[in-house]
């Protein structure tokens, strides 16, 4: 069955604790990593977390802040959205967001948390995270020494907390209201340790200046100070309803989704972790879960690669030969848009390089049915976030020269960008149109098929880029880069890449007989004026996977320049 092209290696759907910790691992093991987070992590009632060593006090928005930008260092994208579902397809998910948009991956991590149903009891809710708490550990040495309830919800809730509570104060008292009958040798200790049972129904809270002060119930108030109670947990997981993924069937998880130790559950590509299948997991201890879960992801995913590459070269031909395969629409060869992606390498023949321009480039394109890897190009996804310009500004526009079937344009497409791309093969803009539409952004982009040494547009762009615009047959290409120069607006920003050395993993013929760029004669062909700041002219070194999946490394010359006026 053919595998599905992916805009990303792995989406973490939740942005808390244990989310940013499963991309953090993710990211620094170099998975393309998209954090998915509607913004309602499950403690953003409380102002402080405690029992976080290093962290203790600390407000939870701050800790989740810093994740953030740690995880920006590690080229790890965070966007606010809803997920509304998520579909199985060949070879990965599709994670489709509340407004239409579609992500494909590899894999998925589940960390959206859950919501605490309270007690349905008059006023409760609105103290919630201050007056009204749910763990002992977590806010109790705030409220020592105070006058203490335990509202309790089950038998075996009152059992559990109430020595707890008990150990923070001398003034506790026991509402079993709403918990039914208890064991009478469970209250019988608790009395005997100090704790005083009142059994009356509970009808309502009372508060003054906005802070709770007693628990009201049939017999009178209980004054109180704070409440320890326990919510109904309601994991935010109905956009898995698709995958019809095991669940837990008792205890205090029952109903929720099954995992194993590290965190993966009955679908081969999800994994899940924190409150959204253990609602008493602490922060650290969703982080612990988050970052197993992100680890375990990594691990099934470079086995996957390492099974990948040992098919390919069972594939491949003995003695098969690279090609020099770049240009209009050719993308980077290790794996981005390049003919090795699907481990197949067609090599040009003489015929094909006396081909004109056009009549090349869709002979290439139009004899496979895909190029394109399913990845933009790392130096564009590099700089475009090292400029902090993800997500895009609004109403930003964005222009990729050489754009083949579209990788570069659909991912900035995905930022938010207003996106078009030229290429010379009609083939490729084809694929490309229908990429972005299958991805939920074809209305965000524009795909043009023209020779870029004939096209002429008059319109300016926040962003033009050329990654990798070279070509075995007749290409003017510092004309066109000229041109591209000449269509950045005041205020944009102008990329281009190309390679300064082959792969480390080609030999002889083609690479050998080519002349490839550097930074001299980068900036010869742009002729940058006065009007320019250089930000960055240099030769950058990466590391890469040659198609018979074995590490290597790549060598680009990237040139990144700001239109000042």
């Amino acid at each position: 069955m053919e595998q599905t092209q992916v805009d990303q290696d792995v989406v973490v759907v939740g942005g808390g604790a244990a989310g940013l910790s499963a991309a953090l691992m993710l990211g620094r093991s170099r998975r393309r990593t998209l954090v998915l987070d509607a913004g309602l992590p499950r403690n953003r009632f409380a102002g402080h977390m405690h029992g976080v060593l290093g962290r203790d006090g600390t407000d939870p928005a701050a800790l989740l802040a810093d994740g953030r930008a740690e995880l920006a260092g590690y080229g790890v994208t965070v966007r606010e959205a809803q997920v509304a579902t998520v579909e199985e397809v060949p070879g990965g998910l599709v994670v489709v967001t509340a407004d239409g948009a579609r992500t494909t991956a590899r894999a998925l991590v589940v960390a959206t948390g859950l919501a605490d149903e309270l007690p349905d009891v008059p006023g409760l809710a609105a103290h919630w995270g201050t007056g009204v708490l749910h763990c002992p550990y977590c806010h109790g040495w705030e409220v020592r020494d105070r006058r203490l309830a335990v509202l309790a919800t089950s038998p075996e809730h009152a059992a559990h907390v109430t020595p707890l509570v008990r150990q923070l104060s001398r003034d506790v008292v026991l509402l079993t209201g709403l918990a039914g009958p208890l064991d009478p040798a469970v209250t019988d200790r608790l009395r005997a340790a100090g704790v005083r049972v009142v059994e009356a129904p509970v009808v309502g809270v009372s508060a003054e200046a906005g802070r709770l002060v007693a628990v009201r119930t049939d017999d009178g108030d209980v004054p109180v100070d704070a409440v320890f109670t326990a919510g109904r947990p309601r994991p935010h997981d109905g956009f898995l309803d698709a995958l019809s993924l095991a669940r837990t069937g008792t205890g205090p998880a029952a109903g929720m989704v099954a995992v194993d130790p590290l965190g993966r559950t009955s679908h081969p590509r999800v994994w899940a972790a924190g409150n959204v299948v253990d609602p008493a997991a602490t922060v650290p201890l969703a982080v612990a879960r988050g970052s197993f879960a992100g680890a375990a992801v990594n691990a099934a995913l470079a086995q996957e690669d390492v099974e990948a590459a040992a098919s390919r070269a069972d594939e491949r031909a003995p003695g098969g030969a690279h090609v020099f395969a770049h240009g209009h629409g050719h993308r980077d060869e290790h794996g981005h848009e390049h003919d090795h992606a699907h481990g197949r390498a067609p090599v040009d023949d003489d015929e094909a390089l006396a081909l004109p321009p056009r009549d090349y480039w869709e002979r290439r394109y139009g004899a496979r049915d895909a190029v394109w890897s399913g990845r933009p190009n790392a130096p564009l996804v590099d700089a475009v976030t090292a400029l902090g310009l993800v997500p895009a500004p609004a109403g930003a526009t964005a222009l990729d020269l050489g754009c083949g079937e579209g990788g570069d344009v659909v991912w900035l497409a995905q930022q938010g960008w207003r996106a078009t791309g030229v290429d010379i093969s009609e083939h490729a803009v084809a694929r490309g149109a229908a990429a972005a539409a299958e991805r939920g952004v074809g209305e965000a982009v524009r795909f043009v098929a023209r020779d870029l040494s004939t096209w002429d547009d008059a319109r300016e762009y926040d962003l033009v880029s050329s990654c990798f615009l070279q070509s075995p047959v007749a290409l003017d290409r510092a004309a066109i880069l000229r041109a591209a120069a000449g269509r950045v607006a005041v205020g944009g920003h102008l990329l281009v890449v190309a390679h300064a050395a082959p792969p480390s993993w080609a030999r002889g013929a083609p690479w050998a007989d080519q002349v490839l760029p550097t930074v001299e004669s980068e900036l010869a062909a742009l002729a940058l004026d006065e009007r320019w700041e250089l930000l960055v002219a240099e030769v950058r070194d990466r590391d890469a996977t040659g198609p018979d999946g074995r590490p290597g490394h790549l060598r680009d010359v990237v040139v990144l320049a700001h239109r000042t006026r």
